[in-house]
């Protein structure tokens, strides 16, 4: 059977944890977690939506809104199993123990979740608006001003990734980070998934979350660009009750990147393949492993392959072998 060429998409998605990957595929999710002994831990469970089965997740726009809470909340739970395992024994509960997930625990990352959304809010939206606010003695023209926000808001992100990439734990979840895209790329690439074939693959993804807040400051900036009030609490306002319009149209856009490769879509997502080069680092080979652990958890990889490349996989690329 002939192999065919292209990138194929594959529909699982994932996040850096600590000192782990967690993959997504469809309701099935698994955290991998290279434990303090050096042994791969996995987790496998269902995630259920925050709404389930309304047909409005299905609408374009407000699914977008959804999708960002729904991940937000998985990607919180994700981290607190990762850290489970390097907290020190209390009450008689091991490191690496983790709750049944009951009501309680998805009550607390729904509320750490919004936290964290009304921080980012705070910082990357409500903060450059103030700063560019004492500009409006030197720049009378309101266009200019909102273009210079804009400006702002992007230098703020960007000198925030650069910042905490200082960090020894975070430089280690940027190479998680890493580890996590290389797995998906091998696999959209048709290439059996082993250590040797993930380490040679990019770092890079069109459709990682680091594109995705490029977009969100890329549309903020064309929709804040029309707000003409004067009122500065009005602004302030507006400008947070446009943040689910702006995430849902940043959701669309990174699915179009995602599933195309028209000129346009790879022009617009190429700024945010720019700044991953700053969330994401080289990861080792014992980190890819984590990365593959996580994804065979929840991906049948070699039937993927076999269905939209043609061809299957033999055992001198399961060692790892060239391909």
């Amino acid at each position: 059977m002939a192999r065919k060429k292209g990138n194929r998409y594959s529909g699982i998605g994932g996040q850096a944890v600590l000192e782990g990957v967690m993959m997504k595929n469809k309701e099935r999710y698994a955290i991998a977690v290279r434990k303090p002994d050096g042994e791969i831990d996995v987790e496998l469970e269902n995630y259920q939506e925050l709404v389930h089965g309304n047909k409005l997740k299905k609408l374009p726009l407000i699914r977008g809104v959804f999708n960002f809470l729904d991940s937000m909340i998985l990607g919180t739970k994700a981290l607190n199993h990762s850290a489970s395992f390097y907290e020190e024994e209390s009450n008689g509960k091991k490191s690496g123990q983790t709750s049944n997930g009951g009501s309680g625990e998805k009550l607390m990352n729904l509320l750490v979740a919004l936290f964290s959304v009304a921080l980012a809010v705070g910082i990357f939206i409500v903060l450059p608006y103030f700063i560019s606010s004492f500009f409006e003695r030197y720049i009378r023209n309101a266009s200019l001003l909102a273009i210079l926000e804009g400006c702002i808001r992007i230098l703020i992100f960007l000198l925030y990734a650069w910042g905490i990439s200082a960090m020894q734990d975070i430089r280690r979840l940027y190479q998680y980070h890493g580890a996590e895209h290389k797995c998906i790329n091998c696999i959209e690439k048709g290439r059996p998934l082993t250590v040797h074939n993930v380490m040679r693959s990019s770092r890079l993804h069109r459709r990682c979350g680091t594109s995705f807040i490029f977009f969100v400051l890329l549309v903020s900036i064309i929709l804040f660009f029309f707000i003409r009030v004067d009122n500065v609490v009005e602004k302030v306002v507006l400008r947070i009750l446009l943040m689910p319009v702006v995430a849902g149209i940043s959701y669309e856009l990174i699915r179009l990147a995602g599933r195309s490769d028209n000129i346009i879509v790879k022009i617009l997502s190429a700024p945010g393949m720019c700044i991953q080069r700053l969330t994401t680092r080289e990861p080792d080979a014992q980190m890819v492993e984590v990365a593959i652990a996580a994804v065979e958890a929840v991906f049948d990889w070699k039937s993927y392959l076999r269905q939209n490349f043609g061809y299957e996989v033999d055992d001198s690329a399961e060692a790892g072998e060239p391909s």
